[in-house]
């Protein structure tokens, strides 16, 4: 294992992935909620890992030579985030039931209102629709990564998916201790108003 090399890939991605972008933001939604936390860390993991992997073995040169469908992916994601981002302020301006129900319910694990497969979907979406997951993990890193000698881009993808999986472990159990914050309607009408905003700055801002 060449440990420097690992500590470049690993230093990357912290550098990257620590912004509260509107995947984290999600993760964080979710953990506060305690619903489906498991999956969701491991779906974004997972596809953080596959991300990573492509963009260091040389995929990103792939998509230099195809711009058509870097705009194409872009601009789909756009449009996700622009639609996620208004659902949040609704909730802001009007929070749901079953939200304010599990914030005041201590030591719930799960979310009875929310089903497993349509969470796992929006996880995805989430991370395969998101503009800033292209660049920065597979270009960004993937650059870097291609970057490295040939025998070290191993350890420097490895570095930077060990960061990736400790950020979304800590992130999304880590959220549980900000429950009892979110006892009260307001905590909740703050995080969603937050998060919409953010989202649709984030998707405006690409319009260029």
């Amino acid at each position: 294992m060449n440990w420097l090399a690992f500590s470049h890939g690993a230093a990357l991605c912290a550098s990257l992935i620590v912004t509260i972008g509107a995947q984290n933001a999600f993760v964080l939604r979710q953990g506060i909620l305690r619903s489906h936390v498991g999956k969701i860390v491991l779906l974004c993991a997972l596809s953080d890992f596959i991300l990573i992997g492509a963009g260091v073995g040389g995929a990103s040169v792939l998509v230099e030579r195809y711009p058509t469908f870097v705009h194409l992916v872009l601009y789909v994601g756009l449009a996700w985030l622009v639609w996620f981002g208004i659902g949040a302020l609704r909730r802001a301006v009007k929070p749901t039931h079953a939200v304010l129900q599990t914030a005041s319910t201590p030591g719930v694990t799960d979310t009875p209102a929310q089903r497993a497969w349509p969470i796992m979907l929006m996880t995805l979406a989430f991370t395969w629709l998101n503009p800033h997951v292209y660049l920065d993990t597979f270009l960004l890193i993937g650059t870097a990564g291609a970057r490295e000698p040939q025998g070290s881009r191993l350890a420097f993808a490895i570095g930077a998916m060990c960061v990736s999986a400790v950020w979304f472990v800590g992130l999304g159990y880590g959220a549980r201790a900000l429950a009892p914050l979110f006892r009260r309607a307001g905590a909740w009408r703050v995080l969603d108003g937050a998060i919409g905003g953010m989202v649709l700055f984030i998707a405006f801002a690409q319009l260029r």
